[in-house]
């Protein structure tokens, strides 16, 4: 899950059609990382983006894709961030969380089809959401153990959640030094690449 941390306060300074502008080309952006990495889109709710990866077909190495689009999006993010400062546009501020376990996935009712998922490991990622913080990639330690031989994560003790009790959660600060292909930690290296099974890196836009 994602969401845009004081939404509400941005959107009353914009007009209708500049708020679903921004807000189009923020998840068209989003939808390019994901299914770079072959995860499913199920859906947007306002100004939340919701998405899965191992459904509808089983990945194992679905923490590891996960964790690596989040952090793609949280630098895209960065980077439409500092350009927001140079034009003086207010920016959005995101928050990712990310949890692993079973869940049902379908399509339900009647009418407008849509495909989804349910289950308490959904829920359970929307308060990793909620309660991360702006600019961090927020996992549970169900992830955490799913993730931790490729990731630098900080602990961050057991944070109490909506409903959940405390929950053992870690922000993801980096790919580790012998899986990077650059200083910064964000881009997999070859043997990365070949272990989990990831694509090669996409190219920036100018």
């Amino acid at each position: 899950f994602t969401d845009m941390k004081g939404f509400t306060r941005v959107a009353e300074k914009m007009s209708p059609e500049m708020l679903v502008n921004e807000l189009d080309a923020c998840f068209v952006r989003f939808d390019d990382i994901i299914g770079h990495y072959g995860i499913e889109k199920i859906k947007t709710i306002g100004d939340s983006y919701m998405s899965a990866c191992g459904v509808p077909s089983a990945d194992p190495m679905h923490a590891v894709k996960a964790v690596m689009a989040a952090l793609e999006v949280r630098e895209d993010m960065h980077r439409t961030h500092k350009e927001s400062q140079v034009t003086g546009v207010e920016p959005w501020i995101l928050r990712i969380g990310l949890h692993s376990g079973p869940v049902v996935a379908g399509v339900v009712g009647k009418r407008k089809f849509a495909y989804d998922i349910w289950g308490d490991a959904v829920n359970t990622a929307s308060r990793m959401e909620s309660s991360g913080e702006p600019g961090e990639v927020n996992i549970s330690g169900a992830t955490y153990e799913l993730v931790k031989n490729w990731f630098v994560c900080e602990h961050r003790g057991q944070i109490a959640a909506k409903n959940k009790g405390a929950i053992d959660m870690y922000f993801v600060r980096r790919i580790k030094p012998e899986f990077s292909a650059d200083p910064q930690g964000l881009v997999p290296n070859e043997r990365f690449r070949r272990a989990a099974g990831l694509p090669e890196p996409m190219e920036q836009s100018a």
